[in-house]
């Protein structure tokens, strides 16, 4: 599993991991604060994550074509991961929705300054040969730290502690260790800075151009994943099995994330991409036809496996497509693509399921995937590894 993955590649995976489990110890708790410990309701926590994530997609942009023109991309790094580590075990102390509106716009300001250069950083710590891997792999463990962090929390709270604010507390202690890893193990890799001077001069051309509108095409079909969650509730899923079925699902991205990234080092990216697009299709008409909770699990370990076939093969195609000099930039405009379309998927999503039925959404779902797939086949040359 770990063949050819650089030091860097290792660390920057194991700090992904600690800051996940910090994060999700913490956010599958918060809606339940928000409303009961301090009285907000639904609609200001739409507006909370809204915000959140329209700023680091904004953010994401920025930081990553300002990577370009730095000596240091860990310096942006480290301070992404500083910022989330310090703000967010501060929600312990908020005493009102504001607050923990203020916390968690200053969490994802973080998130924005250190997505694209940390991405670049990882290309450039990458044999051209082993991309895919290396990309699968820190997926694989994100989604470990997904998978960690809600497990530790439910059993301080079964066990050790009665009150959130401790858990989140108690949060700080991954995201502090992830700082000190980057601090003591991150180096910079070797790599050619841009010449251009000017600040937002990287407008992406070409094959680059055409393969980010093409996912921001499919992410307009890939509403948020709290829509399948409705789906397994109304398919039998009792409330106290929701956080088994999550897990689970995160199970099966952090267990084939590896295996295919590296598959695409190996066959091409493309083909990898567009298969993954494929079982999203199938998966998603499988949640509007679906009548059992046997067949939303078995629809879940589908859609964990379109993570895990799309993710890293995605990042390693826009390496293989990116002029080198201009990577933090890249992978600024694909973190922003996949943001900005993001709020008005579930926008559009709920919007069709309530007007004309969920099979409707769905389906709306898989004919942009379909078209996707068919549009990276016959728009978007490859120049993934030889």
């Amino acid at each position: 599993m770990f063949k050819g993955i650089s030091g860097n590649v290792l660390i920057l995976g194991l700090v992904s991991f600690l800051t996940d489990v910090s994060s999700e110890m913490i956010y599958p708790l918060l809606p339940l604060f928000l409303t009961t410990v301090l009285g907000a309701g639904p609609a200001f926590l739409g507006l909370i994550e809204g915000v959140a994530e329209s700023t680091a997609a904004f953010l994401k942009l920025a930081s990553g074509i300002f990577s370009d023109r730095v000596r240091s991309r860990k310096g942006l790094v480290l301070a992404g991961y500083t910022l989330s580590s310090i703000a967010r075990p501060l929600m312990a102390v908020a005493a009102a929705p504001v607050a923990v509106l203020a916390i968690r716009f200053a969490d994802r300001v973080g998130k924005g300054i250190r997505t694209s250069p940390r991405d670049a950083l990882i290309a450039d710590s990458s044999d051209p040969s082993l991309r895919g891997k290396s990309f699968g792999f820190h997926r694989a463990m994100d989604h470990a730290g997904a998978l960690v962090g809600p497990l530790i929390a439910t059993l301080l709270l079964a066990s050790f502690v009665k009150d959130i604010r401790t858990v989140f507390w108690l949060a700080a202690i991954p995201g502090l260790a992830a700082v000190l890893l980057i601090i003591a193990k991150v180096r910079e890799a070797g790599r050619v800075r841009t010449s251009d001077g000017s600040f937002l001069s990287f407008v992406p051309r070409g094959d680059l151009r055409r393969y980010l509108l093409i996912l921001l095409l499919f992410t307009l079909g890939n509403s948020s994943d709290a829509f399948l969650l409705l789906r397994a509730g109304e398919l039998g899923v009792a409330p106290s099995r929701i956080p088994l079925l999550w897990s689970f699902f995160h199970l099966v991205k952090m267990a084939a994330s590896t295996p295919f990234g590296a598959l695409s080092d190996r066959i091409g990216r493309r083909g990898v991409i567009v298969a993954g697009w494929g079982i999203y299709a199938i998966s998603y008409a499988g949640f509007a036809v679906a009548g059992t909770e046997a067949a939303c699990w078995l629809l879940f370990a589908m859609y964990g496996l379109y993570y895990a076939m799309t993710e890293g093969a995605e990042k390693a195609l826009l390496v293989d497509i990116a002029p080198a000099e201009k990577r933090g930039g890249a992978f600024g405009w694909y973190n922003f693509a996949v943001g900005a379309g993001a709020l008005p998927a579930s926008v559009l999503f709920g919007f069709v399921w309530e007007r004309f039925g969920r099979e409707a959404a769905f389906a709306l779902g898989g004919v942009l995937a379909a078209l996707s797939a068919l549009f990276l086949c016959t728009l978007v040359g490859t120049t993934a590894r030889k």
